[in-house]
């Protein structure tokens, strides 16, 4: 059985990209989920320092 074509991600559409503030450098960025009171959000830049490893 093959599915030629499918990716495994479902588009639906733009996301709605909603404003915050990085909770780190202080600059205005926006995020692709509604911020959350009391959660840190961090850019793009930061967000790697937060993250813990893969393995």
């Amino acid at each position: 059985m093959s599915y030629s074509g499918f990716s495994g991600r479902r588009s639906f559409g733009p996301r709605e990209m909603h404003k915050a503030i990085c909770a780190d450098c202080k600059v205005e960025c926006e995020v692709p989920f509604k911020p959350t009171e009391g959660r840190p959000v961090y850019c793009r830049d930061c967000l790697p320092k937060h993250r813990k490893p893969r393995f």
